[in-house]
């Protein structure tokens, strides 16, 4: 490592290897029990947008290439590197609500759970992702697939205008009309993006005063009839429908049904009243083969506080995780019927893989001045979810082994936010189109030259 500054350079918030806090600030770079075998030289904290460039500042004198890290969900760990710095904008959480705009100004590090709690009080929404504890610094990056997007569109679709810290230390406001090369770049990048962020200006909804939710459960052998009937109903639906099927490894005995996989449907509206609300659930709601189900919930009320905390049950972070992503030209039911046989034999029961119908409006004008696009019919993520260290192998390989059944002659593609950078040196490329991919690379060869940041993760 080069020589040694006094910590005092960075206001006592740099941390280098051998330091008594290094084990805790790196196994905090990723949020799940798993943590990469990789070791950056140094880690810092910043609390302002200064204490960034200066950390910058730090990088560039002592030869550090740079990560960035905002709230840690990445699954392939990214942001953990061997050698560099890890800039941990983790202590940048601030959130202020502008009501009379319909806007907020965000750090990298405020959460979805943190947005929604300043948002309520003002009747005012955002498509937060669908983790309580996902920042929004890295959901944004990555383009940002939260609820209600195929309403709203995806999250990044409205990002106003963000302050960075680039590469040789400036700091920089962008939006469509100034430096638009980096601000397009910076919506849907994820942890390739060539600079650091340090806070978001977000336009906002107005708060859906009925959120309700339906949803039932079927053994996972019925995933073939399941998935024809749920697509077709889920595109009946309004765009403020998301619907989504979980195939999951285990479920629980009921009266009627022994234990065993299932594949669950769940659909949720977002309206301004609870009779459009069911309305808007019935095409789901009405399943013809209903008897057939293991477990049906009725529509019910709900909010995006119980929202994150269902979705926090099915993610704690004590478990183990590795993931990928697929989008696919495929329709639903060829693509989920090839991967519940997969699942069937997934090592660990808390397996599961999740498929949102149309996770995100494809209406151009929610697309436009962004590299993230919707690249498939369908889409999938996979998540191998396990416990013991020892099973690290098998569960790693059996998740490669399913996204090869699900996309056997590997013509898909993928969304940056989730997919398993470590699986092969194109993950990143082929979760672009051309076009984008083209535009990144020409923005990061403008605003880092000299590649001061790391770029995408590859074997």
């Amino acid at each position: 490592m080069p020589d040694r500054t006094p910590v005092e350079d960075l206001g006592g918030a740099l941390i280098r290897r051998g330091d008594r806090d290094y084990d805790g600030a790196r196994a905090d770079a990723v949020w799940n029990a798993r943590k990469p075998d990789r070791f950056p030289d140094a880690v810092v904290r910043p609390a302002s947008e200064q204490d960034v460039a200066e950390a910058l500042a730090y990088a560039r004198s002592h030869g550090l290439r740079v990560a960035v890290r905002s709230g840690g969900h990445n699954w392939s760990g990214s942001a953990l590197r061997d050698g560099g710095l890890l800039i941990d904008l983790s202590r940048l959480a601030r959130c202020h609500v502008d009501p009379a705009t319909a806007t907020a100004t965000v750090g990298p590090a405020a959460t979805g759970q943190d947005l929604v709690a300043a948002l309520a009080p003002h009747g005012l929404a955002f498509p937060v992702g669908h983790c309580p504890s996902v920042a929004v610094g890295g959901f944004l990056l990555s383009g940002g697939l939260g609820w209600n997007s195929r309403a709203w569109g995806p999250a990044c679709a409205d990002v106003q205008e963000i302050r960075a810290v680039t590469a040789d230390g400036r700091t920089v406001t962008c939006s469509g009309t100034e430096n638009a090369d980096l601000f397009r770049a910076a919506r849907g990048a994820g942890p390739g993006f060539f600079a650091v962020v340090t806070g978001f200006r977000l336009g906002l909804h107005p708060q859906p005063a009925a959120i309700m939710t339906t949803s039932a459960t079927f053994p996972l052998s019925e995933t073939g009839a399941v998935t024809h009937w749920a697509v077709g109903a889920a595109r009946e639906s309004p765009p403020c429908v998301e619907t989504a099927l979980v195939l999951r490894a285990s479920g629980e005995p009921t009266t009627t049904t022994p234990a065993g996989p299932r594949i669950g449907v769940a659909a949720t509206a977002f309206c301004p009243t609870r009779e459009e609300a069911l309305a808007a659930l019935a095409p789901v709601h009405a399943c013809s083969f209903a008897a057939d189900a293991v477990s049906r919930q009725r529509p019910e009320p709900t909010s995006f506080t119980a929202l994150h905390a269902g979705a926090a049950a099915l993610w704690p972070p004590e478990h183990r995780y590795a993931a990928d992503t697929l989008w696919s030209t495929e329709p639903y039911p060829a693509l989920l019927t090839r991967t519940a046989d997969a699942l069937a034999h997934a090592p660990s029961g808390k397996s599961l893989v999740l498929a949102p119908v149309q996770p995100v409006s494809g209406e151009p004008s929610l697309l436009r001045n962004m590299v993230f696009s919707p690249l498939g019919e369908s889409y999938l993520v996979c998540y191998a979810v396990w416990d013991d260290p020892s099973a690290d192998e098998t569960n790693t390989r059996w998740l490669h082994e399913t996204m090869t059944t699900a996309d056997p002659s590997n013509a898909g593609s993928h969304y940056i936010a989730e997919t398993d950078q470590e699986a092969t040196p194109t993950r990143a490329r082929r979760s672009y189109t051309p076009a984008d991919w083209d535009h990144l690379q020409e923005a990061k060869a403008r605003w880092d030259p000299e590649n001061v940041f790391y770029s995408y993760l590859t074997p």
